[in-house]
Formats: C-alpha cells, structure tokens, sequence
C-alpha cells in the first residue's frame, strides 16, 4: 500500500487543481500533435492517439520523471515512414514491441548513464533545433488544403486568433497564476469562435478522432527470421531515437525544477510503455519536450498531471470527439509557438563570443541536423563525437616533461598530462635516446596511462632505450596505470618500480 501511496505522489505537497487543470491542456495539446505525426508516418490518427494514451499513461506512473509527459512524436514518425508505406501497419507495431524490448533491457542494464557523457552544447542544440522544428510544424495551419498559403480574410482571422492566444498565454500570469494560462487561452479563443461563429480551420479538418478503446492486438506478421531482421534496424532506431530524446528532455525539466529525476527507470518505463503501446495499436513514442515544457510552465510536478493528461485524452476519444473536433487549430498553434519560444534556448546565442569555438559549432551542427535530418540520434552522436575529439586534440597537447639529471647521474624525466592515443607522438618526442645517460627514470606522478596505445608508446620507448644498452624505469604509477601495465606485462617489455602510488584523498 505503501509502495502505491508513493506511486501517485499522494504523500507529497501536491496542488491536485494545479495538476487536473495542466492535464487537460496537455491533452488538447497532445490531440493535434498525434494525429499529425500518425498521418506523417503514413497511419491511421488513431494509431498516434492511442500511442498518446499507453504511452502517456504507463511512463506518467513508472516513468523515472514526475511531470514529464510522453506520447506520440515527430522523431519516431520519421523513423517508422518506410516501414509503414511497404509492409503496413502490423510491422510497425511490431517494430515498436521490439523497440520496447531494447529500452526495457537498456533501462535493466542501467545504460541511462551514458546520457553523462552528452556535453552541454549538445543539449543546447538539441533544445534549440527541436524549438526550430515546433515553431516550423506549426506554419502549416497558415496553408489550405492545397498546400498554399492562406491570404486575405482566411489568413488575418488565424493570425489575430493566434497572437490573442499568444498574449493571454503571456499577459495572464502576470495578473494571475490560479489558472494555468494555456488552459485559458484555448478555451476563451474556443469561446470567441463559437461565439462569433467565425470560420477558421479546426481540429475536425485534419482528421476524426472519434474512436473506441485501444484494441488488444498481436501483430499480425510472419513470425520468421527474415521478418525479425527486417524489422531490427528500424526498432534500434526507434529505441534509440525515443531513449535520447527522453532522456535529455528528463535532463532539461531536472534543471527546470531543480529536482533530480530517475534514467534508468525511464529507460525501463519507456521500453515498457512501447511493448504495450505495439500491442494495443499505436505507434509508439517517447518523451515530449513541447508538452513536458507545458505541464512544467502551468506549476504541475506530480505524476498525476500525466497521468490526467492520458486518460482525458482517451476520454475525448470515446466520448468527446464531436466537441474536440471544433476547438480552432489557432489555439493550439498560439500554445505551440509559445511552447517554442519557451523552449529555445536564447542564452546559447549570447555565448557565441564567449565560449570555445569547437562548443559553438558543436551546438550551431546539432540544430542543424535536427531541424533539417530530423534525425536526433543521429544529431546527438555527432554533436558527442565531435566533441570527445576535440577534447582529445586539446588534451594531447597537454603532456609535457620536466627533465633534470640527479647525482648519480641518472635522468629524470617527470611526465604531466594524460598517456593516451593522442599524445603517444608528442610524449615520443620529449626523449633524447641517444645522449641520454646509462640508466633513465620516468616519474608518472603527475600522468596517468589510459589506452592500449599509451601502453605500446612505453614499450616501443623501453626498446629504444634497450637498443642502446640503456635501462629504463618507470615509478609512481597509478593505480589504475600500474594494473595495465602489469596485466600487458607479457606482451611488452617495460620496467616498473616501486608500488602503484595512492590516490590523493581531498577533503570537501
């Protein structure tokens, strides 16, 4: 019962109209996004709406982030198109239990570490390209049927619906915050509609969301070999599109809310929320950084605005399609282009003349290859790769060696800066073979070896030394350096002294 009690955050401070109210405007929000992404992905509206609601729900009770919401998205509706337009819909829904599988298992295998080593220009790219691509997704609402833009009456009814949006959602919580904004844009601009009886583009004119309860359905495919191989790429793909984007959204309300979130346990809860999502008919998701930004802004911190979010969501479905069905698509578009304001992140741009320019083209390359690839993983490992490059170029000019000769005419050469692939030319370079004395010492005091190839640089080193009839040795080692090298000690040829030295202890 306990567990349970936790489960819902009904033992935490928790303002349960605060939550109710950022629910149900997540769930209009999340209505137009859903069925948007299922028809981009070549689906029915309902597969995305029911993806919408499993996902929703499931990753609302177990997910690893309290007020993160979760759905139907634009970088899975991506990856899935192909699949979707040569094998139909029973392989998507396959590909997404399979998906499941592999966050499930990378969630169990705590895996979500990994998201440590996305640096933070990375994130800001991210941010800011997936800003760009909301603000982008909402200029089809200025377009008619025919994929042309809206001119005259058409066109100044939708602008003025918006910017009215727009300004309640950013005059009103300067009056008050007893309401969340969002909630009241949409519904006074519903009213005036209505009201007004004006004639402007509605949820009713994308698609019918009218539907019943997710049925419970085995995708109907050839269980082979073959089919397993076929459909792998695309759920590592989707796994991997829906891990990263979920995790680096969990990362960005954490500094939001300044409370720390759970990956690993949203990895499991994702991966669990797609295996039920492929099996009750939707397509599939992950994280939302548009809505979770939503539900933060509105004050919501609990579970159950997630959770309210879903199921209002599957109640507009079953009970109240007709009237869902004539909320103007203004409203909606006014709440996501804020949504994309909100979410840009302003303050990268003031950092152009101030931080390294490898972190500036690092985040300028992320965006860039969200906006236009709409590939996040693909965006995030390039952003990664380049960065652990250019750490590495920097850190390999980094060794130096201080030489002195002692007493006894032995030479001394006291090593600072990382041993690794990058700095193996550079740490050659600091020797003089043959005019050094008889016998050489290499203190690694103020170094450490890291690599297989910082491991052969000493050996190739020794060997030289050797050649001349010369020895060599190497001390204080660390811990970490002495036990490579003593476990390579029958591959290669190196002379060590002294016990591994003892990590310094620094009091905090």
């Amino acid at each position: 019962m306990k567990k349970l009690i936790n489960l819902f955050d009904f033992r935490q401070k928790v303002d349960y109209k605060i939550e109710v109210m950022s629910g149900l405007t997540v769930a209009l929000a999340l209505i137009p996004e859903a069925v948007a992404f299922a028809l981009i992905a070549g689906l029915s509206p309902l597969t995305g709406l029911y993806a919408a609601f499993v996902v929703g729900l499931v990753t609302s009770i177990f997910g690893g982030r309290p007020g993160m919401i979760s759905g139907s998205t634009g970088a899975i509706a991506v990856v899935i198109i192909a699949l979707a337009v040569s094998h139909g819909a029973e392989y998507v829904f396959a590909t997404v239990v399979l998906a499941g599988i592999i966050q499930f298992l990378a969630g169990v295998l705590k895996l979500g570490k990994l998201m440590r080593l996305v640096p933070h220009p990375v994130i800001f790219g991210f941010v800011n390209g997936l800003a760009i691509i909301i603000f982008m997704s909402q200029l089809n609402q200025f377009k008619d049927s025919d994929g042309n833009w809206l001119t005259g009456d058409s066109l100044y009814i939708i602008l003025g619906l918006v910017l009215l949006t727009m300004l309640i959602i950013w005059g009103l919580p300067k009056l008050t915050k007893v309401i969340p904004a969002s909630l009241v844009a949409i519904l006074v601009v519903f009213g005036v509609v209505i009201g007004f009886g004006i004639d402007t583009k509605t949820v009713g004119d994308i698609a019918s969301i009218k539907g019943g309860f997710p049925p419970f359905n085995i995708p109907d495919i050839a269980y082979t070999w073959e089919t397993f191989m076929l459909i792998l790429p695309y759920a590592a793909i989707v796994a991997g599109v829906g891990l990263i984007e979920s995790l680096l959204t969990l990362n960005i309300v954490d500094e939001i809310t300044e409370t720390r979130g759970k990956s690993n346990k949203e990895a499991v809860a994702q991966g669990a929320a797609n295996i039920f999502s492929g099996f009750f008919s939707g397509m599939g998701g992950c994280a939302m950084l548009g809505q979770s930004l939503i539900n933060v802004s509105n004050g919501a911190r609990a579970r159950l605005s997630g959770i309210v979010a879903a199921v209002s969501l599957l109640a507009f479905v079953l009970f109240g399609s007709g009237i869902i069905e004539l909320l103007p698509m203004a409203a909606l578009t006014g709440l996501m282009i804020m949504v994309a304001v909100g979410t840009f992140e302003w303050a990268s741009l003031r950092t152009f003349n101030k931080f390294p320019k490898a972190d500036i083209l690092v985040m300028v390359l992320v965006a860039l290859v969200t906006v236009f690839l709409h590939n996040l993983a693909l965006a995030v490992l390039v952003g990664v790769i380049i960065s652990a490059l250019v750490f590495a170029w920097e850190n390999s000019k980094r060794i130096r060696a201080r030489k002195y000769v002692d007493d006894k005419g032995i030479k001394h050469y006291e090593i600072f800066g990382p041993l690794f692939f990058g700095s193996t030319e550079v740490f050659d370079s600091k020797f003089d073979v043959a005019n050094d004395p008889d016998e050489v010492m290499i203190d690694f005091t103020e170094s450490r070896v890291t690599d297989m190839s910082a491991i052969e640089a000493l050996n190739k080193l020794t060997e030289r030394y050797h050649k001349y009839g010369k020895k060599v040795y190497i001390r204080n080692l660390s811990s970490s350096s002495h036990k490579k090298l003593i476990k390579a000690d029958k591959v290669i040829n190196v002379n060590i002294v002294g016990e591994p030295r003892k990590p310094k202890v620094v009091e905090s």
